[in-house]
């Protein structure tokens, strides 16, 4: 691999357990690869080159597991991070596999559910801090409906509310630091997720009793399954300081969620997101919630892995080059030719200013004729990508 395209440490690449340990399974078909163990896909992952590696609390202990074997097995798991390096920047709760989430975990019309996800997730969070991650992902993947007929989504709202105020007041009372990222999705596994989008999670956490902890984790495939603009749904986590975290996979509009590769589905729309994280200065980890095709071997599982990454830092120079692309940045210039010259309403509102605002004299004809070489500058964007330029 050249060395531009080789992942380093500040490259922050992480992976969880349940991307690369993804067996194969289905709805039509069982699992194809045999099980890895935890610590067997750190290796795996430090192979392959990864900075950090994320876990569901199951991912990681059995939901079963003794206490004795819980200690076991995070011991074990503790001794592969030191030999190989990686970190744990993130964790979170499965809230969704186990048949007493059927209908919802903190949402659940049943008190006892909605008590035992917050215990689930009480104890996943000690073993989250103890392994030394510093964000706790939530995603509410039976927190939905398939018929509204059940409970006014306003209930629902209501309980998934007082779930992440008191685990934050938890979190506070432990001393653990973690921020708390939100994750959206519009749908699947349940016919409607009751937070299904960006923006619905920027809106609920203005309602917390904590909103200054709490941030989101949006994914590429949650906003492409809906045909939404993933960048700009990142755009504006990060203008509202709530981009905690990010998962990055790939998806086709209007299919079940595919975890493709990174750039696997889209590279274009992959390349303009990476050109703005970069662009921003993103710090936190690009997370891969991602999984290898059903065909693959575990050879080919750790390929997956480092593809991820490589198209990432092949994105990433890319948006180098266009950067230093003289003819792309004087029709950048031809778009924008006023620079960062402010209007009226970037100044700022004034009684006098609105006033000489509204008795401005405009060419509305001259407006009108002015053009933009959009299909010129796309075509150079896309020149780039495809190696031409």
């Amino acid at each position: 691999m050249p060395h531009s395209y080789q992942p380093r440490p500040e490259h922050k690449f992480t992976f969880g357990l349940w991307t690369v340990g993804n067996p194969g399974g289905d709805p039509f078909g069982p699992p194809v690869r045999n099980p890895r163990s935890p610590v067997e896909l750190v290796h795996l992952l430090a192979d392959a080159g990864a900075y950090g590696v994320n876990f569901h609390d199951d991912d990681l202990v059995p939901i079963d597991a003794s206490p004795s074997k819980r200690d076991r097995i995070v011991s074990d798991f503790k001794d592969a991070l030191d030999e190989t390096g990686l970190t744990v920047p993130m964790a979170t709760t499965n809230l969704f596999s186990d048949p007493a989430f059927r209908d919802g975990a903190f949402t659940s019309h049943d008190p006892e559910v909605r008590d035992y996800a917050l215990q689930k997730t009480m104890r996943a969070m000690d073993l989250g801090a103890e392994l030394g991650a510093e964000v706790y992902v939530f995603w509410g993947g039976r927190e939905g409906a398939e018929t509204d007929a059940g409970q006014p989504p306003t209930d629902a709202i209501k309980r998934y509310r007082e779930a992440i105020n008191y685990l934050a007041e938890y979190n506070a009372d432990q001393g653990y630091g973690l921020r708390f990222a939100l994750e959206p999705k519009p749908n699947e596994p349940r016919g409607n997720l009751f937070f299904p989008t960006v923006g619905a999670m920027l809106a609920f956490i203005q309602t917390l009793d904590r909103p200054e902890t709490v941030g989101v984790n949006p994914e590429v495939a949650h906003e492409h399954m809906s045909g939404l603009n993933f960048t700009h749904a990142v755009a504006q986590a990060h203008d509202a300081g709530k981009l905690f975290h990010i998962d990055l996979n790939d998806q086709a509009f209007g299919r079940y969620d595919q975890d493709f590769r990174f750039g696997a589905e889209s590279p274009k729309r992959a390349f303009f997101l990476v050109r703005f994280l970069e662009k921003v200065g993103y710090e936190g980890p690009r997370h891969f919630d991602a999984h290898a095709h059903r065909t693959s071997g575990w050879e080919d599982v750790r390929v997956f892995a480092e593809g991820c990454m490589k198209t990432y830092l092949i994105l990433k120079e890319k948006a180098e080059q266009m950067r230093a692309d003289d003819e792309i940045q004087a029709l950048l210039g031809e778009i924008n030719p006023d620079g960062h010259a402010q209007s009226e309403a970037a100044n700022g509102f004034s009684s006098e200013g609105a006033a000489s605002l509204k008795e401005r004299s405009f060419d509305r004809e001259a407006l009108g004729e002015r053009t933009q070489p959009y299909e010129r500058l796309d075509q150079l964007v896309t020149d780039l990508l495809l190696g031409v330029r």
